[in-house]
């Protein structure tokens, strides 16, 4: 394969990652405690400096663009008040626990609600549990006291989708439970958008170039098509 095709692919590729990353972040700009990712792209040079450093030997590096695997962001979104009584926010570090068919899974998002067998769940359906993992009962008043809900510490906590996380909780929770709030989207609308016309205009770099070569392969074949053995 040509060169020049193979970086303009990669490049495209990336872009196209990135591209369903910032949508789906767009997506989620209204969730309760979502966090974006991001796939960090590397250069050249910045893995021939990585390699230099840590006293890596280069070796056989890929002439395409590198994509890094994918980081989700840990920078938790503002605090916002709404006076909901089964509204809960964790101040700090830490995540609430809830039970699915698939298991004790964590989120950052307290918007919960009452199910009709009087127990606080998520808006799944999901049970929330308590700190010792037993379901939480709502009052007859409708409330839960910001006490009852557990909050853990899930160190390496693994994005899976409809904003849970996976993982094993491990240590003393540091974050604290604030009633009658919810912790904001920490997607920034605004840098996205930016993010997401620059990734557009990146593809469609990638797009001209592939086009620019393939017309340039296309002529060199007509060319040498077109000789005459016997001149």
């Amino acid at each position: 394969m040509d060169l020049g095709l193979y970086i303009a692919a990669t490049g495209m590729v990336a872009e196209q990652v990135r591209q369903d990353q910032l949508a789906n972040d767009l997506s989620n700009a209204s969730t309760p405690g979502f966090r974006p990712d991001y796939s960090p792209q590397h250069s050249f040079g910045s893995v021939l400096l990585a390699n230099t450093e840590g006293g890596t030997a280069v070796g056989s590096v890929d002439e395409g663009v590198s994509l890094g695997k994918a980081v989700t962001s840990q920078t938790p979104g503002t605090l916002q008040e709404t006076g909901e009584p089964l509204d809960f926010a964790i101040e700090g570090s830490g995540y609430f626990a809830v039970k699915t068919a698939q298991g004790v899974r964590y989120t950052r998002d307290g918007q919960f609600t009452r199910s009709a067998q009087g127990v606080l769940t998520d808006a799944s359906g999901n049970p929330v549990l308590g700190a010792k993992g037993a379901q939480i009962k709502v009052s007859a008043t409708g409330t839960v006291p910001a006490t009852a809900v557990g909050v853990f510490e899930v160190p390496g906590a693994v994005k899976q989708g409809e904003n849970l996380y996976t993982g094993a909780a491990a240590g003393k929770p540091t974050g604290t439970v604030r009633q009658g709030s919810l912790e904001g989207s920490g997607v920034d609308t605004a840098n996205s958008m930016i993010e997401m016309i620059t990734s557009l205009r990146s593809f469609q770099s990638g797009q001209q170039a592939i086009q620019s070569i393939a017309q340039t392969l296309q002529e060199a074949a007509s060319q040498v098509g077109s000789v005459n053995p016997g001149s």
